[in-house]
């Protein structure tokens, strides 16, 4: 990194990534105020705050944070803080804006693993730069439980979005994260998978080969330092940094109790575009995903392609999805006269021109004039005493004898 934090500043931040559980509002606020060397040696001395030293309890008699470090090194990650050039300073700053709103009463303020609070310090693994990834990047969100279709449509997209050169952010868990992940990589495009465990650790277990390979194009990033546990309310707490670190977030699949919901909230809450794919009415996992349509209050947009994800995300004029195509047909360049004197033209029987332009209503030299038109067209045909309609099942180019 071309600038980089001091040795203290890192010690300092590290061992707050293990000492206080990420979302705490209240010692976000204390390091903000003293800087995080004063407020690491308030805490291991039980001078801070009561309200904050009473988040960290019994890990402030702890310290491994020079550990934590060195096992990062081993396993080829980092310690990123916002000291860093490296740190995604803008695209953080809207869970500094929320941050601001929360109350100061603890007894207003939202559950940890709701509110909206910026990270202390992000744990890195991969070659790739977090700041340079993250800025053009969408998360790609789902359940667990995910059917054939949403998976497909996952992949799908985040190949699409590859493609066109943007990251695919989810949470590198089985189903839908792990689709996106996957169609992402297809298209040799990078990806970061946003853990709620340390960096060292592959969960689920299974995905020990997939996070190889998102390595080799992309990151994992936690807020928790190596050899953290996955627990149940990390996964929770992470959603908050999924939507925060992407410009919009795509719910695939859903059921009506899914964490991907929560992420689609958070990111609506942060001001970000949150978008949701249908999926068939018959489907539980999809129910999520409708709801979110239903709620007008939200703004949730209705894609089913990248482009049309990318019309909601990237660049005002220059990101527009083109209409959807419909099959052509010869019928569309018609003029009037023509569509009325092929209506007029008979099934089976042929009629001279006279008797199509009285049911057309229209003079005989205009029926002369776009029988030719329809004959190219293989819309009409001369029987020998008149002109009918085609046969349907006539080919193409073929003319009666």
């Amino acid at each position: 990194m071309s600038a980089a934090a001091g040795w203290d500043v890192r010690l300092a931040r590290a061992w707050l990534s293990r000492a206080v559980e990420p979302g705490s509002v209240d010692v976000w606020r204390f390091v903000q105020r003293v800087g995080p060397v004063d407020a690491h040696r308030a805490l291991r001395r039980g001078e801070a705050p009561p309200a904050v030293q009473a988040l960290v309890g019994k890990r402030a008699a702890e310290d491994v944070s020079a550990d934590d470090l060195l096992r990062a090194e081993r396993c080829g990650a980092r310690l990123v803080v916002p000291e860093d050039d490296e740190w995604p300073a803008l695209t953080l700053h809207c869970l500094t804006l929320a941050a601001h709103d929360i109350p100061v009463e603890r007894r207003d303020q939202p559950d940890r693993t709701q509110a909206l609070v910026p990270p202390l310090a992000l744990w890195v693994r991969g070659d790739r730069g977090l700041d340079e990834l993250v800025d053009r990047s969408v998360a790609l969100v789902g359940s667990r439980a995910s059917t054939a279709y949403g998976e497909h449509v996952a992949a799908e997209l985040a190949h699409g979005l590859g493609e066109r050169g943007w990251t695919i952010v989810s949470g590198g868990a089985f189903g839908i994260d792990a689709a996106a992940h996957r169609g992402a990589l297809a298209a040799g495009a990078p990806t970061v998978a946003v853990l709620a465990c340390g960096v060292d650790r592959a969960y689920p277990h299974s995905h020990s080969a997939l996070f190889h390979r998102v390595l080799e194009e992309g990151l994992l990033v936690s807020e928790w330092p190596p050899g953290c546990a996955p627990l149940r309310h990390r996964f929770l707490v992470r959603n908050r940094l999924i939507a925060a670190l992407t410009r919009g977030t795509v719910v695939v699949e859903a059921a009506a109790r899914s964490g991907a919901l929560a992420t689609g909230k958070r990111a609506r809450d942060l001001g970000r575009q949150v978008m949701a794919l249908p999926g068939p009415v018959t489907s539980a996992m999809s129910v999520g995903c409708h709801e979110l349509l239903r709620d007008t209050e939200r703004q949730v947009t209705l894609v089913t392609t990248a482009a049309e994800v990318l019309q909601q995300v990237g660049r005002l004029g220059a990101d527009l999805a083109d209409p959807a195509a419909r099959p052509g047909s010869a019928l569309d360049s018609l003029s009037d006269v023509a569509r009325r004197v092929l209506d007029a033209c008979p099934v089976r029987t042929g009629v001279p021109p006279e008797r199509l332009a009285t049911i057309a209503g229209c003079e005989v030299v205009d029926v002369l004039r776009v029988l030719p038109v329809l004959e190219l067209h293989d819309l009409v045909e001369w029987t020998g005493t008149g002109w009918r309609v085609t046969p349907p099942d006539r080919p193409r180019g073929r003319r009666p004898r």
